[in-house]
């Protein structure tokens, strides 16, 4: 409890962009969000009143950082599950669990419990032929993914021949093996879930990957019929009781022929979820924070019909500087929302995203696009 406010303090471990924009969300509740930063410099860091210096690796700063602390949560998933234990032991309250939270922390437990009409093909292996016997059930070229670690398409390897698998398999990572979904477009369902049990349900929205990283968000997803929509919906918060998640609960999915498949879960705010700052009635990140002190849930309806996030990516040195860019883009565009992280320029690197809200779509989508492009490139 903060003595000079009176209110729960919430600690959030990790000092990314995720949790400077939380931190922003704990204003308005009266809060300064209490961050674990690896580094003064990390985005977060910059901006929280209240940083402590440590890695998420390190249990006794891990207890240090609770100490005070009305719940405990992440801004990523690499925390390790024993240390996660000890705290929950020492009667930390922290959201999400570590019974949760492994499953989006371990790719092959996620996978062992959702198995089934919502999950691909998929198999454990621990050598060559493993891989070799899987692809000769699903066929060439199949999907490996590191089972713990991975982001942003880091830990995610197409492979279309033995050899590439045996060279993946060579490195010693801990893998499973995903049949390739025959995928019409990339979803995301995101739910939040208060230790009550309450649940609030967001527009089901379209993501667009490029290289490994999510570029665009669409929301709402554009022309998904309405009963797969709530199908998704229905799906991430029978996920979030199953599992017993408290707070943020992403489920990417893949749209196909047949239905909804189950990509990847992640259970803090997700990049698929940026759009809501300005373009839900309650943001991710003041629902994540109402869920984790189990206030009642925001309302989650969109501000305007057409909804888009567009990433911001550093781009090559040089050109004019990024303040400059930001007068040239608010005078072509002033309604464009923009977020820079405070982070270090370097090519393809998020640094920032931007969000535009009309009646259109197809509009909403190109000034989006054009301003993430000339917030990277000057031009």
């Amino acid at each position: 409890m903060d003595t000079r406010t009176g209110l729960p303090v919430v600690g959030m471990v990790g000092g990314g962009q995720l949790a400077r924009m939380t931190h922003q969300a704990a204003i308005s509740l009266g809060q300064s969000l209490r961050v674990l930063s690896e580094s003064p410099d990390d985005s977060a860091a910059l901006v929280a009143a209240d940083v402590r210096i440590g890695t998420h690796t390190d249990l006794a700063a891990l207890r240090e950082f609770a100490k005070g602390c009305e719940a405990l949560t992440f801004d990523h998933e690499h925390v390790p599950t024993a240390h996660i234990e000890a705290l929950e032991a020492e009667g930390v309250k922290v959201f999400p669990g570590s019974k949760a939270l492994v499953f989006a922390q371990d790719k092959g437990l996620m996978r062992d419990r959702l198995t089934g009409p919502f999950t691909p093909r998929w198999r454990r292996v621990s050598d060559t032929s493993d891989i070799s016997d899987f692809a000769a059930e699903v066929g060439w070229p199949i999907i490996a993914k590191a089972t713990r670690g991975g982001y942003d398409g880091k830990g995610v390897w197409v492979l279309d021949s033995q050899a590439a698998a045996a060279e993946l398999v060579a490195t010693g990572t801990p893998l499973i093996v995903e049949e390739k979904v025959r995928l019409k477009r990339e979803l995301a369902a995101l739910v939040a879930r208060s230790p009550f049990g309450q649940v609030a349900a967001y527009p089901v929205v379209e993501t667009v990957q490029k290289d490994g990283i999510c570029v665009e968000v669409l929301a709402p997803a554009p022309g998904l019929p309405e009963d797969l929509a709530v199908k998704a919906q229905q799906l991430a918060i029978d996920l979030a009781n199953d599992l017993g998640v408290v707070g943020l609960l992403a489920v990417e999915l893949f749209e196909t022929d047949e239905g909804i498949v189950v990509n990847e879960l992640a259970m803090r705010p997700h990049n698929s979820g940026h759009w809501t700052i300005e373009g839900a009635r309650t943001s991710q990140f003041e629902q994540h924070l109402r869920a984790v002190l189990d206030y009642p849930m925001g309302e989650t309806s969109l501000t305007a019909p057409a909804v888009v996030m567009a990433n911001v990516l550093g781009g090559e040195p040089g050109g004019i500087s990024i303040d400059e860019r930001l007068h040239h883009l608010f005078a072509e565009d002033p309604g464009a929302r923009v977020h820079l992280y405070g982070k270090q320029v370097r090519p393809g690197r998020k640094i920032g995203h931007v969000t535009v809200l009309g009646d259109d779509m197809t509009s909403v989508r190109a000034r989006a696009a054009r301003a993430a492009r000339w917030l990277q490139e000057g031009k």
